[in-house]
């Protein structure tokens, strides 16, 4: 990263964070569940409507306790796109269940809903959506196949905190949501994450498994004289240090979303005549939902294209880098059953995708260089 003018993502302060961050050492507790780790739960509740937040050291995390809490099970299925990140997956493959690959719609990048009944059979216990660049999929659609089918829905919200759906949260619409706190998102804490319960019947056994098994959340409660062992159960908490340095950021989230959002409007307005040109399509934010200006992507007219620029803005300075490479073809895909043609948008939009620079601190100047520097592409 050190080596480019200008690099993909930046992380930087906000706010608070280092004075949260001695506050927490200085009360002598930096361990998980600390002063700060509440902070961040309430206010984070606040915003999304939950019944419970519980932070976590990662989605991945997050979306592995989702899994848990469905007792997903060998011979089960969960619906995903391929389109995303392998933790989606993982989680459930973890579990001894198998993800069943959906494709994504042109458009959004999102989960295609009018492809899911077809995919849905008696092993099928859960759709997990993944709201792509924090524009919402088609929860209506999404919820309504869920509810004819008794399924639960598992939002993979990583890129979508402070997106809207129809004026909902985004993280708010299934029974579970899982959030990302990792560096390259609006909100970060290094690695960090969080699992959102909607639903009342997972909260206290999300607690458990949270807390390695054990019932300790009822003793802190004071339900209970001392906990012990009652449930399987991994270490999900984060310190409180990283929970210091998160809510310094969440505090100062108008900020960081005003600087994003003038970001994100300034590549829409200044390259539609040279993405035109190009054979070049910009992102598209249904009317109906609002965005969190998480990233900023292109889609080239071939990988051919792709390429080129992406050589053109290293000699420049500028990393720009594509994403998700299908899940379906991946070594492991293929190995449970993903084939070529499966999911035929994501594999041809997958090899076009381009994500520009957009990170809090991106100043007027470098982002006029960046953009600059595309006009100066050919194509």
């Amino acid at each position: 990263m050190a080596s480019y003018r200008i690099p993909f993502n930046r992380p930087g302060l906000a706010g608070n964070e280092l004075r949260y961050i001695q506050e927490s050492v200085d009360s002598g507790r930096i361990s998980g569940d600390g002063v700060f780790t509440e902070k961040c739960r309430h206010l984070l509740e606040e915003l999304l409507g939950a019944r419970r937040v519980l932070l976590t050291t990662s989605c991945t995390t997050a979306l592995e306790l989702a899994a848990l809490l469905l007792d997903l099970e060998p011979g089960d299925e969960v619906i995903m796109p391929s389109f995303t990140f392998v933790s989606t997956a993982n989680a459930v493959v973890l579990r001894g269940a198998r993800p069943v690959f959906v494709d994504i719609r042109p458009d959004t990048l999102n989960l295609d809903e009018r492809l899911l009944p077809p995919l849905v059979t008696p092993r099928t216990r859960a759709i997990l959506p993944v709201h792509y660049a924090g524009v919402g999929c088609e929860m209506d659609a999404i919820l309504a196949v869920a509810a004819r089918h008794g399924l639960e829905v598992i939002e993979d919200n990583a890129h979508g905190l402070f997106g809207t759906y129809r004026g909902r949260p985004l993280g708010s619409l299934g029974g579970l949501a899982a959030q990302s706190f990792h560096e390259t998102k609006n909100i970060s804490c290094g690695e960090g994450g969080a699992l959102v319960i909607n639903d009342e019947r997972y909260v206290e056994r999300a607690e458990i498994l949270r807390e390695k098994g054990t019932n300790r959340s009822r003793m802190f409660r004071g339900l209970v004289d001392k906990y012990t062992w009652v449930d399987v159960g991994s270490s999900a908490l984060p310190s409180d240090i990283l929970a210091a340095f998160l809510y310094g950021q969440l505090e100062a989230r108008d900020a960081i979303q005003q600087k994003r959002r003038r970001i994100w409007e300034r590549y829409a307005h200044e390259l539609p005549s040279w993405a035109r040109d190009r054979g070049i399509r910009l992102p598209s934010v249904p009317e109906h939902c609002r965005q969190p200006y998480h990233l900023f992507f292109i889609v080239t007219a071939s990988l051919e294209q792709r390429t080129r620029l992406i050589a053109h803005l290293k000699e420049r300075g500028i990393l720009a880098v594509f994403h998700y490479l299908p899940l379906h073809l991946s070594e492991m895909g293929l190995r449970l059953g993903g084939k070529p043609g499966q999911c035929p948008v994501t594999e041809d939009l997958s090899d076009r995708v381009l994500r520009l620079p957009l990170y809090n601190d991106l100043g007027e100047a470098d982002q006029a260089y960046v953009i600059e520097s595309l006009i100066a592409f050919g194509g």
